[in-house]
């Protein structure tokens, strides 16, 4: 018989009533491509693409074999060729590829697939990978000509469509000609590699799992040490009241999929908290994936969001499952919500509604299985109000709502955490850094860090950068944190007494006018003699003055 003579009309046999189905006089199943597809993820998901790869192409090579077994007995082969190259043919009327107009022949030099199933199930269900993905089909070609040459023949992928390539090309040699060439590809096909690689998958993750909390416990206990500052096991500063309340929120919330809406100006550390719900949450293993609705257009942020089809638009040259797919079993951020259009908050609100995707071009909805967080420093109850966004949206985003406050709000934190940031800057930077004097400890607390924890981050790096000694000076501190004038802030449980505050304002507007006692009066509101008064009662007035007229007080004021 010839290779071109097998058609799928006479190796298909079917039973009218339903129930079985024969193939090549073997018994087979008709499988939805899309099925083994999510079977492949699956198996990605919780063993990992090595494990995923060993199982899929052992499987392959049974079944090639025992394609190869069937035939043996059911053909009689016109050559040795025709029944070497049978495989490719049952293959392509299986619908697992088709071969490249005049490549039935698949030998040393390779042949060109078209069409791959697999390929496709990858960048549908996993994504686009490095390397080449067709591992059943690789095992499949392997068992079979293994078992027509009567040795062991292993067919190895070096392009694939999966990885970027224009089709997927395949090369078969016998396993000694591959030694030296793609050693580390072999073994999986060896018998004892699948339950090594399934022990060496759960080996990599739990010690993954190890190592990245010894790295996080290490670089608190060394942040701790350095900065002298007692961190929370979350690796938060929360001597403040109100990020103890926020903490305390965030431990019980993370338990359950409620979905959460974390407000709070810029820089106050809300990507922060949405990483701490995450960590404590169940969905821990999964993935944590944010993204900035701010920074990206409407028809773009749609794609990123939902993902699209081959097709739907110019460029869109593969299927791209969208980020709610990408975070499947994970947490999905979705960052700066309040300035999305209103065109993608209905689209938004149906996804959250009904917990289903439809991706940009296509006509099916696909269910997700993922939390989300969203995050803002808009006043989005105000943004209802003048119905800039919806009110459905907003109370479906809000189940939960976690208000992260500004850092003025937060005095108590304030030294705490530049201490921390110090010590952080200064690792990065290389530098050996002591301290801080006081007189730079006494003006952070006077300035009302506007740019909140992100602005002293930057604060404490360029006064790590400038110092000239192993202290930062107040000199090594921006411009507008060393002009700050204190700011009467009642402190925990501490309420200091009127005229204590009043002195220290006083003493720092004269030490910004550099002792000058005219411009210091003009801009208090207060005349000339009515601050001598206040000084001479402090007891600085001799230390304060530098001229005659400064001296002496009008007695008319």
């Amino acid at each position: 018989m010839r290779v071109k003579d097998l058609n799928a009309g006479e190796l298909l046999q079917m039973d009218p009533d339903g129930g079985v189905i024969r193939f090549a006089d073997h018994r087979a199943l008709l499988l939805d491509a899309g099925a083994m597809g999510l079977l492949r993820k699956y198996l990605v998901d919780n063993f990992g693409l090595t494990a995923t790869r060993t199982v899929l192409t052992q499987f392959g090579y049974a079944h090639g074999w025992r394609m190869a077994d069937s035939i043996a007995h059911q053909f009689e082969w016109d050559s040795d060729e025709d029944k070497r190259f049978a495989g490719t043919r049952l293959a392509t009327l299986q619908g697992l590829f088709r071969v490249a107009d005049g490549q039935d022949a698949l030998s040393a030099k390779g042949a060109m697939l078209l069409d791959s199933y697999e390929a496709e199930q990858h960048l549908l269900h996993v994504g686009r990978c490095d390397s080449p993905v067709c591992w059943t089909i690789t095992g499949l070609l392997s068992g079979y000509l293994s078992r027509t040459e009567g040795h062991e023949v292993v067919v190895l992928e070096d392009r694939c469509v999966a990885s970027g390539d224009a089709a997927c090309h395949m090369v078969a040699r016998s396993r000694d000609q591959w030694k030296d060439d793609r050693a580390n590809d072999l073994r999986f096909f060896a018998r004892t590699q699948l339950k090594e690689a399934i022990d060496v998958s759960l080996e990599t993750a739990i010690e993954a799992l190890k190592s990245t909390e010894e790295k996080l416990l290490l670089r608190r206990r060394a942040m701790s040490k350095v900065a002298r500052v007692e961190m929370e096991p979350q690796g938060l500063i929360t001597k403040s009241p109100a990020m103890r309340k926020v903490v305390d929120l965030t431990a019980r919330v993370a338990k359950y999929d409620s979905t959460v809406l974390i407000t709070g100006e810029s820089g106050t550390g809300k990507e922060r908290i949405a990483r701490l719900i995450h960590d404590e949450s169940t969905r821990s293993l999964g993935p944590f994936i944010a993204v900035n609705c701010g920074a990206i257009t409407e028809t773009l942020l749609e794609s990123e969001l939902f993902g699209h089809t081959r097709g739907a638009f110019t460029g869109a040259t593969q299927h791209r499952p969208g980020l709610f797919e990408a975070a499947s079993r994970g947490t999905l951020l979705l960052d700066e919500i309040g300035d999305i259009s209103p065109g993608m908050q209905v689209k938004l609100l149906r996804v959250l509604q009904e917990r289903e995707v439809r991706r940009v071009g296509d006509n099916v909805s696909r269910p997700i299985d993922v939390r989300v967080l969203a995050a803002t420093n808009k006043d989005l109850l105000q943004e209802v109000t003048d119905g800039s966004f919806r009110q459905d949206l907003y109370y479906r985003l809000k189940v939960v709502d976690i208000h992260m406050p500004a850092l003025r709000d937060r005095k108590d934190d304030i030294l705490a955490l530049a201490r921390v940031l110090r010590a952080e800057a200064a690792l990065r930077l290389k530098r050996k850094m002591t301290g801080m004097t006081s007189a730079c400890s006494d003006q952070l607390l006077r300035y009302s860090w506007p740019g909140n924890v992100r602005e002293l981050e930057n604060a404490m790096e360029r006064a790590v950068a400038l110092a000239h000694s192993s202290r930062i000076e107040l000199e090594d501190l921006p411009e507008e944190v060393r002009q700050a004038l204190p700011r009467p802030v009642a402190v925990g449980d501490q309420v200091r007494p009127l005229e204590d505050v009043a002195k220290e304002y006083i003493l720092s507007a004269l030490a910004v006018n550099h002792g000058n006692q005219t411009h210091t009066a003009e801009q208090l509101g207060i005349g000339s003699a009515t601050l001598y008064r206040k000084l001479k009662s402090y007891g600085l007035v001799t230390a304060r003055t530098s001229n005659a007229q400064h001296d002496a007080p009008p007695e008319r004021a």
